[in-house]
């Protein structure tokens, strides 16, 4: 074994260690700032580990790449959900489906499904003082975030948390639904590899593989939204559209943020291979949404139409748009958005690159994310694996604002000074990187014959 192997292998026990320190130091409802620290260090550890892997041979980096993302995600299971509680929500909404209800139909806190509460999800309690309960009442206490609103998953996401829970032994609690985020985090590390393999660097799967935003919010608090960045990235990797349209169609039904990456995989492309693509996606949404429907009609928008004008956008607090609400007022920031998120979009259509429709779809993530600034970082894990599909490395800032934004905010910081404040730095990071980039390629002499063996290529 070399002394690079060596290096890069301390480095990820070294990342790995502090990954369960950080599930047992705190919480983003107790010690935030503990957790901050540690996620700074995180952070910093995974940097210089994706700087050492570059000049791993490729052999010892995929083995390196997947012990190293099944060590993350043990170490992501040593603790109960720190960051979210939207899990709970998942086992509810498993359990109410084997009870052989839509999930659809009502929310937790309605006396129609009062039969099945337990005292782990609703424990009795009239203040719901400790963090993380809120109040149900009747003299109850939940683990969920919302009961009083009906569930927002699409219907994907609904047949997951259903066979998750068809998979559980009774009383194991949260436990289940992380391993199968662990089991989604890997299975996306082994993706990566695949199509990497074929049409780039194996050794660029490090950058989701270890990507601390993995092990926290994939693993840990077990979002389900991996399930999409899967989906995602399968569809991608492959050349048949009729088969990329079909899992892009499972994807977006497993949480919308998917859709995002339709123009990139639609990169100059004609009307003919543009409706093999649409079409199969169509298709795949309409028959997942279709027994929901038949059971609950429009109650399957659950309470997304609510969650778009409420959640985390509150006049005073994070809001949507938040770098252009910089410089425009409030009523031009959001249609101007519109217009350019719309413009990426016919531009990576008409311009990118159809061999590869990662580069395109990473464009377009991250340009939508920079516009609309969200709140909660999970929602970058996305951007994460077209990071490692593309290797443009300078759009980790954005989920990094994201993280930065969700703990300080918890901290009590000024949320309105932070979002466009981080995300304005993720945008100069952004904007940066691509400068570099397109000046060392200008003075770069073209090489015929890419070394796979000698380095990693960030690109």
């Amino acid at each position: 074994m070399g002394v690079r192997t060596v290096c890069t292998s301390v480095l990820v026990a070294a990342l790995t260690a502090v990954v369960a320190v950080t599930i047992r130091s705190g919480g983003s409802e107790a010690r935030p700032r503990h957790l901050l620290y540690w996620y700074a260090a995180a952070w910093v550890l995974f940097a210089a580990a994706v700087w050492a892997v570059r000049k791993v041979p490729v052999r010892c980096a995929v083995v390196l790449v997947l012990a190293g993302s099944a060590a993350l995600s043990l170490a992501a299971l040593s603790g109960p959900p720190r960051t979210s509680s939207d899990m709970y929500r998942y086992v509810w909404d498993g359990r109410v489906q084997a009870a052989g209800i839509s999930p659809y139909a009502h929310p937790p806190a309605a006396p129609e499904l009062a039969g099945l509460r337990d005292r782990w999800l609703f424990p009795p309690g009239q203040t719901c003082v400790p963090p993380g309960l809120h109040p149900l009442g009747g003299g109850f206490c939940t683990l969920m975030n919302r009961p009083g609103v009906n569930t927002i998953y699409p219907p994907v996401a609904e047949g997951w948390f259903l066979a998750v829970h068809a998979l559980s032994p009774d009383g194991a609690r949260h436990k289940p639904t992380q391993i199968a985020g662990a089991l989604l985090a890997v299975g996306t590390s082994a993706a990566l590899l695949l199509v990497l393999r074929r049409r780039g660097d194996p050794r660029r799967a490090a950058l989701w593989a270890w990507c601390p935003a993995v092990s926290f919010a994939a693993v840990n608090d077990a979002h389900v939204d991996t399930l999409g960045v899967l989906l995602t990235v399968l569809a991608l990797g492959t050349s048949v559209l009729p088969r990329r349209g079909a899992l892009l169609g499972a994807a977006i039904a497993v949480k919308l943020l998917p859709a995002i990456v339709l123009p990139g995989a639609l990169a100059r492309r004609g009307p003919r291979d543009t409706a093999r693509v649409l079409l199969p996606a169509v298709l795949v949404i309409a028959l997942a949404y279709l027994p929901y429907v038949l059971t609950s009609g429009l109650g399957v928008l659950g309470y997304l139409p609510g969650y778009l004008q409420e959640e985390g956008y509150e006049t005073g607090s994070v809001r949507r748009f938040a770098l252009l609400r910089l410089f425009l007022p409030d009523s031009v920031a959001a249609p101007l958005a519109v217009v350019l998120i719309a413009l990426t979009a016919l531009y990576v259509m008409r311009r990118g690159d159809p061999d590869r429709p990662w580069s395109s779809a990473l464009l377009i993530t991250g340009t939508t994310l920079l516009l609309t600034s969200p709140s909660y970082y999970w929602y970058a894990l996305l951007l994460v694996a077209l990071v490692a599909l593309d290797g443009r490395w300078e759009w980790f800032a954005v989920p990094l604002a994201g993280t930065v934004l969700y703990i300080g905010t918890a901290m009590a910081l000024p949320s309105e000074l932070l979002q466009p404040w981080s995300y304005g730095a993720a945008a100069v990071a952004v904007l940066t990187g691509t400068l570099l980039r397109a000046h060392r390629h200008r003075n770069q002499p073209e090489r015929t014959a890419p070394d796979r063996e000698a380095t990693l290529s960030i690109s």
